[in-house]
């Protein structure tokens, strides 16, 4: 018999031939099938094809049940250990998380799953790897996101701004008429956004290189949604002076307009307080300084932006703004859901 055969002493034979007509595990069968094979005919080389086995395999099994006797050859269980996973990790990850990189000494300021890592190493030992928190994150209720980037500095007025505001809307005085105020840009170089294409192909959208602008000045009703608008070649006092007097004769009996709007320069300037002054139905009412969601016709300007001018084709200023004032045909009283699916020509 070869150095290479083990010898089997009597309670292991029965063990293994126990195994081979009881046991469900069938590749513990397979094992102990060619390891009472090789104790009976002491051939390597027959026992390997007996089973269909390589001969590597077989001296790999031998090597097992040398260590472990019988208990050597069964199956270990399936899956991946999760050694390195345990409550002490995912509790520090939480911590972690919760903070920054840049107030524990690190040059970066995100975790990245390579840090995350270094970091349990360092505080609870182990060998985690990156890829185990990479995989990790998810499972305990985290995922990369993008950032919201807001301002830090904020209005020390913004209580009682926020409080006329809110006081203003609650008017339902049939004489006064309750409006969001704001601007938007119009450009002949297209907003580039995102749509349905086939995996792999991406969306090429000419530009005319030289930009175009216009501008459009609107109020928003509070209560009804109808838009007024105009527009202009030139974002200034006279833009914005123009929406008043379209407001004045659209709007002509009403005793009180008030105007809720933010605190560019051209709502303040002189030739707007001397339009106000020969004009005293109008009362502005501003909003928190860096506030802009609090104007309501934010959403209309968005919806135009969707809707028009992101991703268009339009090659020259005219076609583009014939389309725009489709848009603010359709789009009242807003919010609605018909501009998204509005013909371009009526």
């Amino acid at each position: 018999m070869s150095a290479s055969i083990p010898h089997i002493h009597r309670p292991a034979r029965r063990r293994l031939q126990r195994i081979i007509r009881k046991s469900k595990d069938a590749e513990m069968v397979r094992r102990a099938t060619a390891i009472l094979h090789l104790h009976r005919c002491g051939k390597v080389t027959e026992s390997a094809k007996y089973v269909a086995a390589a001969r590597s395999t077989l001296y790999r099994w031998i090597g097992w049940f040398e260590a472990g006797d019988v208990d050597g050859l069964r199956s270990l269980p399936h899956g991946r250990w999760a050694t390195t996973v345990t409550p002490e990790v995912v509790e520090l990850l939480h911590v972690l998380l919760a903070g920054s990189p840049e107030e524990l000494g690190y040059l970066r300021t995100r975790w990245s799953s390579e840090l995350l890592a270094t970091e349990v190493r360092k505080r609870l030992g182990g060998t985690i790897h990156a890829s185990t928190v990479r995989r990790l994150l998810p499972v305990i209720g985290y995922a990369y996101r993008r950032a919201r980037p807001f301002l830090y500095r904020t209005d020390p007025r913004k209580a009682s701004k926020l409080h006329r505001i809110k006081k203003v809307l609650e008017i339902r005085d049939p004489d006064a008429a309750v409006f969001y105020v704001d601007e938007a840009d119009v450009n002949l170089n297209p907003k580039i956004g995102s749509g349905w294409r086939a995996v792999g192909v991406q969306e090429f959208i000419p530009t005319p290189g030289q930009n175009e602008k216009r501008y459009l000045a609107g109020a928003l009703h509070a209560h009804t949604g109808k838009v007024v608008w105009v527009e202009a070649v030139r974002k200034n006092s006279d833009l914005f002076i123009k929406l008043l007097k379209k407001l004045r004769c659209t709007y002509r009996r009403k005793r009180r307009i008030i105007l809720i709007l933010d605190n560019v320069n051209t709502h303040r300037s002189r030739k707007t307080n001397a339009f106000l002054k020969r004009n005293p139905k109008f009362e502005l009412v501003f909003q928190p300084v860096y506030h802009p969601w609090v104007n309501q016709i934010e959403r209309l300007w968005k919806a135009l932006h969707d809707t028009v001018t992101r991703n268009h084709h339009y090659k020259n200023m005219e076609a583009l703004m014939a389309a725009v004032r489709r848009f603010m045909e359709v789009v009242q009283p807003f919010p609605g859901a018909c501009h998204g699916v509005a013909q371009l020509a009526a």
